[in-house]
């Protein structure tokens, strides 16, 4: 056999188990497996944990409670997908032909291929948000409810404000932020995915504050294990400590449950810390002009919800 055969052996046999039928046979197997134990695990963890951690993810891990290393037990969704998406090209390259007959599996096929890639974009690129407005109001940003931001704003200009926001995966890391647009740093002491909150005079023997600042010094903070229903949040919070050029400006405790801005004096100007549901800005405003919910007579069952907005390019 020449060298030449050789290497087209070594390459159609690797191809060809990509092409397989018993590999579309085992991944829709792991499929079906995965959506058990992801339903399954909803109970505890909520669907949006449940959503990362096994269909949009490469591979799941499992560790027992309380234990700091985890081990790989099933392959996520993403990798599942990506393999039936190769499985399936690669079986149309090897054993389909277009002809006349064969034209409607060819359409099916092709509709399950763009049904794997517009749910891998979906999950890669796609964001939840929301865009609250009461009557009268007007918005030009949505927020994100299951994700929270440390805004440092600066309100010198009366025409605009100067925000500098640090997403919550900057503030889990932890340590210390350095942002061009502020004359001090940020040391992040604790980050606190859930919490749960009290005034220290209804608990005067809880723990000791580590804020020396703002409205910490007030409060008893505990942490508490995340939520997992759809109807409440997270109640996030974290010490911040500012340092500027003479060291030392005190520690905050900011909370997206402690909605009031808190300043920050530094060499005679003012800024504003607060702890808020995660934004993102629009290129247009919205303003709610009138709201309707609608019940059937002498009942409580809603009819019909309706608004009328203006919108406003920015």
């Amino acid at each position: 056999m020449s060298a030449a055969a050789t290497k087209s052996l070594d390459f159609a046999s690797p191809f060809r188990v990509l092409s397989s039928l018993r590999l579309t046979v085992v991944c829709l197997g792991f499929g079906m497996l995965l959506v058990f134990l992801g339903t399954l695990a909803q109970v505890h963890l909520g669907i949006h944990a449940v959503q990362a951690r096994y269909f949009q993810s490469l591979i799941v891990f499992w560790s027992p409670p309380g234990a700091s290393w985890r081990i790989p037990i099933l392959p996520g969704g993403y990798l599942l997908g990506t393999v039936l998406l190769a499985n399936l090209i690669a079986a149309h390259a090897v054993r389909f032909q277009l002809t006349r007959k064969k034209i409607g599996i060819i359409l099916l096929h092709f509709g399950v291929i763009l049904l794997l890639i517009g749910q891998l974009l979906t999950g890669l690129f796609a964001r939840e948000t929301q865009m609250r407005i009461d009557e009268g109001q007007t918005a030009g940003y949505s927020e994100a409810a299951r994700e929270v931001e440390l805004a440092v704003i600066d309100r010198t200009d009366p025409n605009f404000d100067q925000v500098v926001a640090i997403p919550e995966a900057v503030l889990e890391r932890g340590g210390t932020i350095q942002n061009p647009a502020l004359p001090f740093t940020l040391k992040i002491g604790k980050f606190m995915a859930n919490t749960h909150l009290a005034m220290r005079s209804q608990e005067p023997d809880g723990p000791p504050s580590l804020a020396t600042m703002g409205f910490g010094p007030k409060i008893v903070v505990a942490e508490a294990p995340r939520t997992v229903r759809d109807d409440e949040r997270d109640l996030s919070a974290a010490y911040v400590e500012v340092e500027g050029v003479e060291g030392s400006l005190g520690t905050w405790l900011v909370s997206n449950a402690i909605p009031d801005p808190q300043p920050v004096n530094v060499n005679g100007h003012t800024y504003e810390l607060v702890m808020r549901q995660r934004r993102f800005y629009k290129h247009f405003a919205l303003t709610l002009l009138d709201f309707a919910h609608d019940r059937y007579a002498g009942t409580d069952i809603p009819k019909n919800f309706s608004s009328r907005v203006r919108l406003e390019d920015l």
